[in-house]
């Protein structure tokens, strides 16, 4: 049994190994955003409201777009839930504070965010998941998930990845 236990996972790598898209006839080239980009970039954004901006963001192969953001956000403005209604992920990368995070859930009172925008914002979220988040984790927030800060402890600064299957980001290089 053991045996074919064995031979099976081999046969379902070969399958995943030989099912991979072939690579491009010219191999695209990596993109480099140094630890002394982000941070001279984060320590430049403004202290008196919630910076959520483009460092560096990349099409990738043409197929579709990621982008590396930088966030500062002042303990004195945790701001309302927010619902990105596309299939762009973020992933936070937590640099410096600590605050409750909330994801998954319902928005109460879902209002259209101001234009351009095509999120939809809330004062908060119900039936939704909190943790605790400090320097160094990652959190992973699907497109379509409700999510905010319900407490920040201090203020806080964070990376945002954002791959997008849709390249709805603007190019920023």
């Amino acid at each position: 049994m053991f045996r074919n236990a064995i031979t099976l996972v081999t046969v379902l790598l070969s399958g995943i190994v030989f099912a991979q898209t072939p690579a491009p006839a010219v191999p695209p080239v990596a993109t480099d955003v140094t630890a002394e980009e982000i941070t001279r970039f984060i320590d430049a954004l403004p202290r008196d409201r919630v910076s959520d901006l483009p460092i560096r963001t990349v099409s990738v192969t043409g197929d579709y777009r990621v982008g590396v953001y930088g966030v500062f956000r002042p303990k004195e403005l945790p701001g309302g839930s927010n619902l990105h209604p596309v299939n762009t992920t973020e992933i936070y990368y937590m640099l410096k504070g600590y605050a409750t995070l909330v994801t998954g859930g319902t928005l109460t009172d879902p209002r259209p965010a101001p234009s351009p925008s095509t999120s939809i914002r809330g004062s908060g979220i119900e039936g939704g998941v909190s943790r605790r988040v400090v320097p160094g984790d990652v959190i992973v927030i699907p497109g379509h998930t409700p999510h905010y800060f319900s407490e920040l402890e201090t203020d806080i600064e964070y990376l945002i990845f954002r791959p997008d299957p849709d390249n709805r980001i603007r190019l920023v290089e």
